[in-house]
């Protein structure tokens, strides 16, 4: 496994509510890299989808997921870091990113469904509800041991999960 201090890009995965974005913000600004939103890249017709309850399929995945690979490839070409946040649930998502930039490492935040339901349901203002947690845990495959992984337990505070990442 690869030091994620060291990785041109990481990308911090996991199912809605695990802290994708708040982890990957502070990961960024402590790495001095570019973070990247995955959910600001969501073509509308997906968002509108995830509001109304209807999880993603595959193939409605894809072209976010290539709209993700290519802002990380963008920001490594410049010759910066890239952090990205995006569920990354299964591992033909991970490989498909992977692509994009073959020494990118994934950050797994890893939750149960419990506390994802619980900080889905009281999350203001973003557009998945909480009846799609379940959907993302039938999905997620979780990283294997000989992927580009690290797993962490996203229970733990972004200060407590940093100090362990970056020192």
């Amino acid at each position: 496994m690869s030091d994620l201090r060291t990785a041109p890009a990481i990308v911090v995965m996991g199912v809605a509510g695990c802290g994708k974005t708040a982890v990957g913000e502070a990961l960024a600004k402590a790495l001095g890299a570019d973070f990247i939103e995955g959910d600001r890249l969501h073509p509308p017709e997906n968002v509108a989808r995830m509001a109304r309850g209807e999880p993603l399929t595959d193939a409605l995945r894809e072209g976010w997921l290539d709209a993700i690979g290519e802002c990380i490839a963008t920001s490594v070409a410049g010759g910066r870091k890239a952090v990205a946040a995006c569920s990354a649930l299964k591992r033909a998502y991970r490989d498909r990113l992977s692509r994009f930039c073959p020494d990118m490492v994934f950050l797994y935040l890893k939750i149960d469904r419990e506390t994802a339901w619980r900080r889905v349901s009281n999350r203001k203002g973003h557009f998945m509800p909480a009846s799609l947690v379940d959907s993302q845990f039938a999905t997620l495959e979780e990283p294997a041991a000989e992927e580009r992984a690290m797993t962490v337990d996203g229970t733990r505070t972004v200060a407590g999960l940093l100090k362990g990442i970056v020192g």
